[in-house]
This record gives structure tokens, C-alpha cells and sequence, in this order.
């Protein structure tokens, strides 16, 4: 197995951070395996997603009806309604494995993978990019 960590700069507000090019940089080359990606972070998720025809804004607007930003959060450390950014993670994991063939990952025509993040108070995340051969 091979491991590496990647830090990922998201700034002040929710975002949908495309992480494939960094991914398929870290299989190339490996042969026939499994990516699996892990965001070792209790207010962040990992989705495989369609990016660039507004499907990532259209994800950052579904979670805000789905998870406001008001006070019904019973965790209420951070900024208003940080509560919901803790919830997160029972929607949208913070893992997910990727088939790898012949090096490359093998995502769908318009698939993505990406960090899925609500939470402005951490602009800085790690992901774990692990790389398990078959």
C-alpha cells in the first residue's frame, strides 16, 4: 500500500474543491488497484460529482436547505450554525474508493472527485490518498 497526504487550501466559505487531477498524479503509473481517499475531518466529505456545469454550486445550495446555518444546532462552538457542519459528514462520508486500471482512475465521463466543505472557520484540510494494488 502507498499513502500520501495532500493539504488543500478551501478559504472562508462552503466549497466544492476539485481533487482528481491531484489523484490521477498519485495512481499514475501504479498498475490495477484501489484509490481510497480519506478526509480525516468531522466537518468534511468526499464526493464523486459532476464539476463545472454548476453541479458543485448546485451541492453547496442543496446542503444549505438541507442543512441551514441557524441556531436549531445543539453544537454550537464556531461561527453560527457550525453545529450543521458536524452533521455533514452522515450525508456526504468523508471517504471514498476509486477503481484504478492500468494507472488511471476509473471515474465516469463526468465524475469528480472532490472535498465537499462547509466549514469557512477551517481553510486548511488534509486528504489521505491511499493506493491499494490488486
Amino acid at each position: 500500500m502507498r499513502t500520501d497526504m495532500i493539504t488543500v487550501n478551501t478559504g472562508s466559505r462552503p466549497t466544492v474543491r476539485d481533487i482528481t487531477t491531484e489523484a490521477r498524479r498519485f495512481v499514475a503509473g501504479q498498475g490495477d488497484g484501489l484509490l481510497h481517499v480519506f478526509v480525516p475531518h468531522a466537518t468534511a466529505g468526499v464526493a464523486l460529482i459532476e464539476t463545472g456545469s454548476g453541479s458543485d454550486e448546485d451541492l453547496i445550495t442543496a446542503l444549505n436547505e438541507l442543512l441551514p446555518t441557524d441556531q436549531r444546532w445543539r453544537h454550537r462552538h464556531g461561527s453560527p450554525g457550525h453545529g450543521r457542519d458536524h452533521v455533514l459528514p452522515a450525508f456526504i462520508p468523508p471517504y471514498a474508493s476509486i477503481p484504478v486500471l492500468d494507472g488511471d482512475l476509473a471515474l465516469g465521463t463526468w465524475q469528480s472527485i472532490c472535498l465537499v466543505d462547509p466549514n469557512g472557520d477551517n481553510p486548511t484540510r488534509q486528504i489521505r490518498l491511499s493506493f491499494l494494488p490488486g
